[in-house]
């Protein structure tokens, strides 16, 4: 009931836009927005695909039919393939998969430049084009992923980020006071030490969020759209969606973009995620 709160207030605000995948719940999560666009036809929804680490001769079709089924779609306009195993065989059958209008778009997931070239290379050879990847990307991943950000542009391919938000800890709703629980998912991946080496950066973070008159977690999901991402934030809770809506038109000037990164690279945290 409360996602189904979260989805119809963010819906309200135009957020029409969903992204979820196969593995998400284990097929909860698309059952629940299947559920929740019935009556919603304006919906665009990307989900995903994770391939095995063998190929099995029409596995993607068969994940895409389970996907729409628990969907109620007819349709994925993104799919994309969750992580780069078997890119040959995967993207070749996506491209059967478009052309037979099954998917309205292609994309890759958590991808290299160069496993998004062979993406690009055996799409192409199949009459189809890669129009998307999805990569962790925020202040503690840009070194990392600046090859990739650049290769779709130079190629006109849509870079959605997640994690821009490292699941709070660059929301400046936490600090090295006032940190995740140790024994908790997020305490392991981003504990107290680091919160401690990020401490000038969170209280610019939060510098900025009162200079514009916005809840600070909209901080980084700017510096993200500044660089060219197309954000991909989660939110779980109703009053999670307001603040977003305010920070749709926030434009942090050239010398804020300039030092958020130079705090963020003098912390010497970057972050991956076990998956990556």
């Amino acid at each position: 009931e409360q996602l189904k709160e979260v989805f119809e207030k963010a819906y309200a605000s135009g957020f029409n836009a969903w992204d979820t995948a196969e593995v998400y719940g284990m097929g909860t999560a698309e059952t629940l927005i299947g559920e929740f666009i019935k009556d919603k036809p304006d919906v665009f929804i990307s989900t995903k695909h994770f391939p095995g680490k063998r190929y099995k001769d029409g596995e993607t079709r068969a994940a895409l039919e389970a996907s729409l089924k628990r969907l109620g779609l007819s349709k994925a306009d993104l799919y994309f393939l969750h992580s780069p195993k078997n890119i040959e065989s995967n993207m070749k059958e996506m491209a059967e998969l478009y052309k037979e209008g099954l998917i309205g778009s292609i994309g890759l997931s958590n991808g290299n430049p160069e496993q998004i070239a062979l993406a690009c290379k055996i799409l192409e050879e199949n009459g189809a084009h890669l129009d998307a990847i999805q990569n962790h990307y925020s202040l503690f991943a840009m070194e990392r992923e600046a090859s990739t950000l650049a290769f779709c542009k130079e190629h006109g391919i849509l870079f959605f980020g997640y994690m821009l938000l490292e699941q709070g800890a660059l929301s400046g709703h936490y600090n090295k006071d006032h940190h995740f629980e140790t024994f908790s998912m997020r305490g392991l991946m981003f504990g107290k030490p680091k919160f401690k080496k990020a401490d000038a950066l969170i209280s610019y973070i939060c510098g900025l969020g009162e200079k514009y008159s916005i809840d600070s977690s909209q901080i980084a999901i700017a510096w993200g759209v500044s660089k060219g991402i197309i954000p991909i934030v989660g939110i779980n809770k109703p009053r999670h969606v307001e603040p977003l809506a305010k920070g749709l038109n926030l434009e942090l000037a050239d010398e804020e973009i300039s030092r958020l990164e130079e705090l963020a690279l003098a912390t010497g945290i970057k972050q991956k995620g076990t998956w990556e």
